[in-house]
């Protein structure tokens, strides 16, 4: 199966960095016939527009007092790395009061910080330490459900005529005393629990203990919006808005047709994307964005290319949005890690390419979220590269993907490392819940524990959230205690203190890619144009704006690759990750900027 990608790029040529030779190349970049230039929004960028982000999964990032579990001071003790990268704006995973049911996505208490993490002061030492660095706080907002020890849920369950009782999704058992209907939760089994208290069953998208919130009742939207605007006034620079697009229920609660041998239908199927969504994200965008300089990116899993119009840009309700067309490119079935299909380059690059277009449109004036990693998904280097790439080369030509794309990059915590998956032999050494019902799944489906482990070590999403490794010490100088994860096994190689000194390590090509966005505008205001479309081997597109004109040349394939070098015709090499190839071939996994000044 086709797996991994390298960028080549043009630059300008102040910038001779890295391993690269100054090669000057007839450039002309000339275009295939029948392709359409995607304008991108050049006036009046806004600072995120500008900026790199970051995720930090606050439990993995760095602990500051030995229980083994990240916290706020931790971050604060490592702004200066993340100010190195670029970063202006920091993604924290939630860190507000919760029984870590599902490691803070279930939020008990939105108005406060849970002990584990800190303290409110330790937060607000946070925005201000971020502030002088420049660096913008960016909370994680979880509103299509809470915690079921949430105040509202405790409330809500106690009958069905109090204040609270239509504030989530409550239905009648059918006549049997069964669920209300076949939907399965995304975390498998059903997607309804029965409270004994109010002899319902209520609705939980995800974990029985993330019961969903009603949106349709206006006091729930309300008091969201009271939520985010609490933060607001703290100081934050935006939101990221999770799971938005399940928010919104269909007014029949009917079976849908199964999808798996246990008679259920995925839960994804029947809410996500439900007409009359976009009213509710409107009201909350006035009420909250309005008169401010923040920026809100949504989770906006069921929402394609084509949709993006009413997402983001001028009428949009979002500044941008996540969407994954290319994360699930090799799975079929999200509920099935053990079935995956074969895919092509084409078919990866035409799913950035149709998003480019779509936000780049003057009639929408939208913007793109560039990620290929979160805390949901795992190591690009394994999911998105061929089996058996070497990880230093791939994690250069992927983050050079990352950071040349038109659009905010958004960097996860260990993917400037060049972190990769993790592999542990056996179920019971994973976290996380939703891994763990992956496996169950599989099982009672008739897959053997050798495919359902398989299925676990593409996908697990413990992979993208074992803790950060800062140096070579014990625990990688994570903590001082025992890590509430396993460290991973190459921490004495793969940690920012090692490859900060090393200048042929990931870390320092994200420093060179770092300086090239600062000094070549067209990679932050270019226009976006893709080459080469039907290229297996090599990801190829222009960055163009009124002053240059750069080529990014990426073979994401272990085999060298050969181009017509016509496409780099007057143009200057100005970055690659290796020795500098001649104009026309790529190594394997090398990627190769040029440039035309113009």
């Amino acid at each position: 199966m086709f797996k991994k990608i390298l960028i080549p790029v043009i630059l300008s040529a102040a910038m001779l960095l890295g391993g690269c030779s100054d090669i000057s190349v007839n450039v002309n970049i000339n275009r295939d016939g029948g392709r359409k230039k995607l304008m991108a929004v050049k006036d009046d960028l806004k600072w995120w527009q500008e900026t790199i982000a970051y995720e930090i999964y606050v439990k993995s990032f760095k602990d500051s007092d030995g229980d083994g579990c990240g916290d706020i001071n931790g971050i604060i003790s490592e702004l200066d790395h993340l100010k190195n990268l670029g970063v202006g704006a920091i993604w924290l995973t939630p860190c507000y009061v919760s029984p870590q049911a599902d490691n803070g996505y279930d939020i008990a208490d939105y108005y406060d910080i849970d002990p584990a993490y800190g303290t409110m002061e330790d937060m607000d030492r946070l925005i201000e330490e971020a502030d002088k660095r420049g660096i913008r706080i960016v909370m994680d907002l979880v509103f299509n459900h809470t915690s079921d020890q949430n105040e509202w849920f405790k409330e809500s369950a106690l009958s069905k005529d109090n204040e609270k009782s239509d504030w989530y999704i409550w239905a009648d058992p059918k006549e049997d005393g069964s669920a209300p209907n076949n939907w399965r939760s995304i975390f498998g089994g059903s997607a309804w629990e029965y409270n004994e208290e109010r002899g319902q069953y209520y609705l939980h998208t995800f974990l029985p203990e993330q019961p969903d919130l009603n949106w349709e009742n206006p006091k729930v939207r309300e008091a969201l919006i009271d939520v985010a605007n609490f933060w607001v006034k703290k100081g934050v620079g935006g939101f990221r808005m999770d799971a938005i697009t399940y928010i919104k229920k269909p007014a029949d609660l009917s079976d849908g047709k199964p999808d798996a041998a246990d008679g259920m239908v995925g839960i994804h199927s029947m809410t996500a994307n439900t007409e009359g969504i976009l009213d509710y994200l409107d009201e909350f965008k006035s009420a909250v964005q309005d008169d401010t300089d923040i920026f809100t990116v949504g989770e906006a899993n069921g929402v394609s290319a084509k949709d993006l119009p009413n997402w983001v840009g001028k009428n949009g309700v979002f500044d941008m949005v996540f969407e994954f067309g290319f994360v699930n490119i090799d799975l079929p079935d999200e509920s099935n890690w053990c079935e995956t299909r074969e895919w092509t380059l084409p078919e990866f690059k035409a799913v950035f390419s149709a998003s480019e277009k779509m936000t780049s449109d003057p009639k929408i004036n939208g913007w793109y979220p560039m990620f290929l990693e979160n805390h949901d998904q795992p190591r690009s280097i394994n999911h998105f590269l061929p089996e058996g790439a070497d990880r230093v080369a791939g994690g250069k030509a992927l983050a050079t993907l990352l950071l040349t794309m038109r659009g905010t990059p958004f960097i996860m915590e260990g993917e400037e490392l060049g972190f990769v998956n993790v592999a542990w032999p056996d179920i019971d050494d994973y976290n996380d819940i939703s891994t763990k019902n992956h496996y169950k799944f599989a099982i009672g489906e008739g897959y053997s524990e050798e495919e359902a482990m398989a299925g676990v070590h593409r996908f697990a999403r413990d992979s993208a959230r074992t803790p950060m490794q800062w140096d070579g010490s014990e625990n990688a100088g994570f903590t001082s205690g025992k890590p509430w994860l396993p460290v991973s096994d190459d921490y004495e190689t793969v940690n920012v203190k090692a490859e900060s000194s090393d200048p042929d390590s990931v870390l320092s090509w994200y420093h060179e890619l770092v300086n090239l966005r600062s000094s070549h505008r067209e990679f932050i205001d270019g226009d976006y144009e893709e080459i080469l479309h039907e290229d297996e081997q090599i990801f190829a597109y222009l960055r163009e704006n009124a002053d240059a004109k750069a080529v990014v040349l990426i073979n994401m394939s272990t085999e060298k690759a050969a181009y017509d070098p016509s496409i780099t015709e007057n143009a200057k090499q100005i970055l690659c990750t290796g020795e500098g190839s001649d104009a026309g071939e790529l190594a394997p996994l090398e990627a190769v900027i040029y440039e035309e000044l113009k």
